[in-house]
């Protein structure tokens, strides 16, 4: 008899593992069920489907730390489309700890040599120059852009600067701006010779960087540059590191489109940049060198970037979009995903329903699909469906791009957008996602029921469930456009960061408010008397 079992005990081990195998049981596999399967029942696999309600829902102000800044306004096409939005953004400029000017050239008659490089201790010119790689857009389309001083009296500070319904005149005065320059511009400027677009260095990198320059009074430049003088006579401490460089001498600046309509610029970089005019020295004496055939002094001028935006400090962008976003989103028999900012799809999981059908069961598999409605081509300038997307519980929402966590494949996971055979965002196995919240809640339950004794009274607890702040977004789950980052040096492609995507893109989805629900596909194994 012995022997007998054994053998019945290998026989339903080994189909245990074959099933299991089969629907891809790892990882991301859930038990509902009792935990000591007894060896001696059966084993089947079944497959079968519940409902999920979808719904758009605003994306409301989205977080946005990124190096990237967006400037510009697009309408889309379709009249019957999303409306307009509009981007711009405020930066701060770094400056590195205990930065000083070069010194002002001097000689020593005793001992014959000299110090220092700058001839005239003043700058010659000063410009900010805004730099940008790509856009989104019409190329050829006329813009203007304006840039102003933040100088207002609230500080621009990490607790308010990351979220994308950052108020901009909340840090320059909206009364008396101070503008620091307005210009004309397209993406693509056809002013610039193909000779220098195309020029590239000895390693054959392109050595032209697009950009917008806006030149600065000598008077701005030479503020700074005696502030700085006096730092190193140790008057103040404006420039030992970048909060008091920020606070005292330049807090930033804020740029806008006020001009132009179909192209949204991706800033990479705002530098402020200075020249001077050095002498070369002799690098043993430092005595200055003369021109060849000439008794003149051999002087040079060095247009140098300064402060810059850098990740060290923060850049801050905004996005504002048209009352039509609205009507988007109460739209019926079907759901939207919009980017930036704009819309998200809230979808409401059955798990009362899969506890209730499948709690004595083992889940293998719980896939739940996606599918985009095809996009026409049909206005030169389209938006196109996000190419990443995030499956994450909504009440983990704020934390999750606060905090820059990566997928857990628990409760948040990744998928990319099959556009070539599905037209789908296919999340294969969701099942810890589901088994984490069913037990969630049910570990709540028991905890409330022991406490309440007899006094316990169940449909009050359930309805205290769905209502409480705390627990009434239990069930449901957001897709979020979003920018995944990987790690291009290791060759499993590890994700080193999500972001919101702040690039123009929309998918339209099945389902829906009155559309047809969505269907999760559970693949469960059950052990039968």
């Amino acid at each position: 008899v012995g022997s007998e079992m054994c053998i019945r005990d290998r026989y339903i081990g080994t189909l245990l593992l074959a099933v299991l195998t089969f629907f891809g049981c790892d990882d991301n596999t859930g038990t509902l069920g009792i935990d000591m399967l007894p060896g001696s029942d059966g084993i089947s696999a079944h497959t079968t489907t519940f409902e999920v309600e979808t719904k758009s829902v605003p994306a409301g102000a989205v977080y946005a730390k990124t190096s990237t800044g967006y400037v510009g306004k697009f309408t889309d096409p379709d009249p019957n489309g999303f409306g307009d939005y509009e981007a711009s953004f405020l930066t701060q400029l770094n400056c590195t700890d205990n930065f000083t000017f070069p010194k002002l050239y001097q000689y020593d008659e005793k001992t014959k040599t000299g110090s220092g490089i700058m001839a005239g201790d003043s700058v010659v010119s000063t410009q900010l120059v805004i730099y940008y790689s790509s856009w989104f857009g019409d190329s050829l389309n006329a813009c203007r852009m304006s840039v102003y001083e933040l100088n207002g009296d609230k500080e621009l500070t990490k607790g308010d600067a990351y979220y994308t319904n950052i108020n901009p005149e909340n840090y320059y005065d909206k009364y008396s701006p101070k503008l620091l320059g307005r210009k004309a511009y397209s993406a693509y400027d056809t002013s610039v010779p193909d000779s220098v677009r195309n020029a590239t260095d000895a390693s054959g990198n392109k050595t032209f960087y697009p950009n917008i320059t806006f030149p600065q009074s000598k008077e701005f430049g030479n503020r700074i540059l005696e502030l700085n003088r006096a730092f190193e006579r140790k008057e103040n401490d404006f420039f030992a590191n970048a909060e008091n460089f920020i606070k005292n001498v330049f807090k930033g600046v804020y740029i806008k489109t006020d001009y132009g309509d179909g192209t949204i610029l991706y800033i990479d970089r705002v530098d402020l940049q200075m020249q001077f005019r050095f002498h070369y020295v002799n690098d043993t004496t430092g005595v200055k060198l003369k021109k060849k055939n000439s008794d003149e002094d051999s002087l040079y001028y060095s247009m140098n970037t300064v402060f810059a935006s850098t990740k060290e400090v923060i850049q801050a962008n905004q996005f504002q979009n048209s009352e039509l976003l609205q009507k988007k989103i109460d739209e019926k028999g079907y759901t939207y995903i919009k980017s930036p900012a704009g819309i998200f799809t809230q979808a409401t999981m059955p798990y009362d329903d899969i506890y209730k059908e499948l709690s004595q069961d083992t889940l293998n598999a719980v896939k739940l699909t996606f599918t985009n409605y095809n996009q026409e081509d049909k206005y030169k300038f389209n938006m196109s469906a996000p190419n990443d997307v995030l499956l994450i519980r909504k009440q983990d929402l704020k934390t999750f791009f606060e905090e820059n966590k990566v997928v857990d494949n628990v409760t948040s996971f990744t998928v990319t957008h099959n556009n070539v055979a599905t037209n789908q965002y296919t999340f294969r196995n969701i099942a810890r996602l589901v088994t984490t919240c069913i037990n969630e809640k049910q570990a709540a339950k028991k905890k409330a029921k022991e406490e309440a004794g007899t006094a316990w009274d169940e449909a009050a607890w359930e309805e205290k469930w769905k209502s409480d702040e705390a627990t009434k977004d239990w069930d449901k789950v957001l897709l979020i456009p979003v920018n995944v980052i990987y790690d291009n040096t290791s060759q499993n492609k590890n994700i080193t960061g999500i972001q919101n995507d702040l690039q123009p893109g929309y998918a339209k989805l099945k389902g829906g408010p009155e559309g047809e629900s969505l269907k999760l596909e559970v693949t469960y194994t059950r052990f039968n008397k």
